[in-house]
């Protein structure tokens, strides 16, 4: 049949059973980027490439003014949102496919939920679960092209958006190296927020309307609430289970987040509890029409909005 549809069973041959992915295997001599001088020198080069990107434009343009992208942001918004939307798919297929492959080894000590939240001590970076935290440690240097439209077009460098990006690829390659547990609900509550986020990202780009609510912010207070909760199941099962695989990588993994958990929170409050002078200078000078129209509440609304939106381009 040429229905044009995609067979469910290739469709998941393609993201979980194919033996690219159910073979795959961390390893430093053959996966690209898996060592620890790769992992530091790239995050060292994308501080410093973004940190002269910043300076060389303030010495060259005027205040105020920005380097015109045409459509390149709106593609990488949509990319992104694709990639999120086969990462998400394919560490969903992959988790249900070792439960199944593997739950006689565990099944006497752990449910499959606690098996996503906790991985058996000894478990190796191998398999379709790990071939997937690969692929989304990878995406994570094609999200940093994100803080470069950020001080090209807003020329604005963040060192919160430097920390949040940086933090985030270390992270990821901490799962593979450790084989941590966590990873596989990270994995996908962080996909599955991204392929929202950066496809509400493309459609404001296209000129399409913005909606009338902080719409970024509340999908990033989701993301960090299940990521609160998660760490909190780790914790318990840690201790109520036998252990988890990849414990001591949580517990700095946990700092990190916490640290990203306050500056966030930190951020969010100083906007909306300080002066919001410099936020209504934002709202006049990146948006030629309000986010609402119509009355006065409406409009304050909409300056709230834009306002949460200002403080989330700061962390991604």
């Amino acid at each position: 049949m040429s229905s044009g549809i995609i067979p469910i069973n290739d469709f998941t041959y393609w993201l979980s059973e194919h033996p690219s992915i159910v073979g795959f295997r961390w390893s430093h001599t053959h996966s690209w980027g898996s060592t620890w001088s790769f992992l530091f020198s790239s995050i060292a080069f994308y501080l410093a490439i973004s940190t002269a990107l910043h300076l060389f434009l303030t010495l060259l343009l005027r205040p105020g003014r920005s380097v015109p992208l045409g459509p390149i942001p709106a593609i990488h918004s949509l990319s992104m949102a694709l990639i999120s939307t086969l990462i998400s798919a394919g560490i969903l297929l992959s988790s249900l496919a070792e439960i199944r492959d593997t739950r006689w080894f565990w099944r006497r000590s752990k449910t499959p939920f606690q098996w996503l939240l906790c991985f058996p001590l000894g478990t190796r970076p191998s398999g379709r679960v790990f071939f997937w935290s690969y692929i989304y440690y990878l995406s994570r240097f094609f999200h940093m092209f994100r803080t470069i439209f950020t001080i090209l077009l807003r020329r604005r460098l963040s060192f919160f958006q430097l920390f949040n990006h940086s933090i985030s690829t270390f992270m990821s390659f901490m799962w593979l190296e450790f084989s941590q547990s966590f990873q596989v609900l990270a994995i996908l509550s962080t996909s599955v927020v991204y392929a929202v986020v950066y496809g509400y990202r493309f459609w404001t780009a296209i000129g399409l309307r913005r909606a009338c609510f902080p719409f970024v912010v509340n999908c990033q207070f989701v993301l960090l609430g299940c990521n609160l909760a998660c760490h909190v199941g780790v914790l318990l099962l840690h201790f109520m289970k036998g252990g988890c695989n990849g414990i001591g990588a949580w517990s700095f993994n946990s700092v990190l987040n916490g640290a990203i958990l306050l500056l966030f929170l930190n951020f969010y409050l100083k906007i909306h509890l300080g002066d919001t002078e410099d936020s209504v200078k934002i709202i006049k000078h990146h948006h030629h029409q309000p986010p609402c129209s119509g009355n006065l509440k409406n409009q304050s609304l909409g300056k709230r909005m834009s306002e949460s939106q200002n403080i989330k381009e700061k962390f991604h």
